[in-house]
């Protein structure tokens, strides 16, 4: 059986959370996203919307199927939300894009009608099933069948979350532009210069030019986005 709650102290960095006023707080329910990558649904609504003061107000108004993640109600106050999680509250017609912004906090972005129903999603892995079939894994625990395996590791999809359908393909390449998930430069954005692959015990790198400069980081730490997309 998973633990209901979780040390204050052992919580991510990036949660909304005052560790020296209490002892615990909610822990995720396993889900879409990893522990250290996500944030329970009751401390979206208590602690980044703040439409709530308490968990047990937030629990109220998830009972009342006010909250949309991903284009569907979401009433268990422990589901895992991460970023590029779409988030819509029903009664005031707002949206939102979760992110972690460049001090590793999560921010919330409001975006438009159409926005709400387009989706960033990164693949992680892929697998063929039998008779040939391809399938795709992304980050957030969504899957995906295709007909062509036209798709790498590291690229980004944008679906079209009403009709589960791909609507663009951002691959993972020298000039796309990238957002850093990880590491020492986690929330910022900035242009692939170059790709290094693994070669022995060293992981794969990428150099990205951010401004004016440019960094090193962990292959694995890109996500690939669009250019209309501003964080």
């Amino acid at each position: 059986m998973a633990k209901k709650h979780l040390f204050s102290l052992n919580a991510p960095a990036n949660w909304p959370i005052r560790r020296k006023e209490k002892t615990w707080v909610t822990r995720p329910n396993p889900g879409p996203h990893p522990l250290k990558k996500c944030i329970p649904l009751t401390l979206l609504v208590t602690g980044i919307l703040k439409y709530a003061k308490t968990a047990r107000e937030a629990r109220n108004i998830l009972k009342n199927n006010e909250v949309m993640i991903n284009n569907r109600v979401v009433k268990e106050p422990k589901f895992s939300v991460g970023v590029f999680d779409i988030i819509k509250i029903k009664s005031t017609n707002e949206s939102f894009l979760l992110f972690i912004n460049q001090k590793n906090k999560y921010e919330l972005k409001k975006i438009n009608e159409e926005e709400e129903k387009l989706k960033l999603c990164k693949i992680i892995n892929k697998k063929i099933l039998r008779k040939g079939v391809i399938q795709i894994n992304f980050y957030d625990g969504r899957n995906l069948i295709v007909d062509k395996d036209s798709y790498k590791t590291g690229d980004t999809l944008i679906l079209d979350l009403e009709k589960n359908k791909i609507i663009s393909h951002l691959k993972l390449e020298k000039n796309a532009l990238v957002y850093l998930v990880g590491g020492k430069y986690i929330g910022n954005v900035g242009k692939i210069e170059a790709i290094t692959e693994k070669n022995g015990l060293q992981p794969s790198k990428i150099s990205i030019k951010m401004n004016d400069r440019t960094i090193e980081t962990l292959k694995e730490y890109a996500f690939v986005i669009n250019k209309e997309l501003k964080l």
